[in-house]
């Protein structure tokens, strides 16, 4: 999310004030990235957002960038446990 500045015939767009809005199951922060300049190449949709309608699922929680980084390295680590699992139990074919 960000202003848009600026744009070309091929989609390059210059951001301004852009953020990351990171979510992790209930929990969301959007991280402060500054100026961004985008190659066209990488842009899939470029649309407005009403900030008097943004709104989140009441049960989300807003927390702080370094909670938001926890929080993303227990999902990766649960994701490859559980990946690491499935190799373990491949061998007993259980179709």
């Amino acid at each position: 999310m960000g202003t848009l500045r600026s744009f070309d015939q091929f989609a390059n767009a210059v951001l301004e004030g852009a953020c990351e809005r990171v979510i992790v199951g209930d929990l969301y922060c959007d991280i402060p990235l500054g100026l961004y300049v985008i190659r066209g190449e990488n842009v899939v949709l470029i649309g407005e957002l009403d900030l008097e309608r943004e709104e989140l699922p009441p049960h989300m929680t807003r927390v702080s960038v370094a909670e938001i980084r926890r929080a993303q390295k227990a999902e990766r680590e649960a994701t490859d446990l559980k990946g690491t699992m499935r190799k373990r139990m491949e061998f007993l074919d259980l179709d």
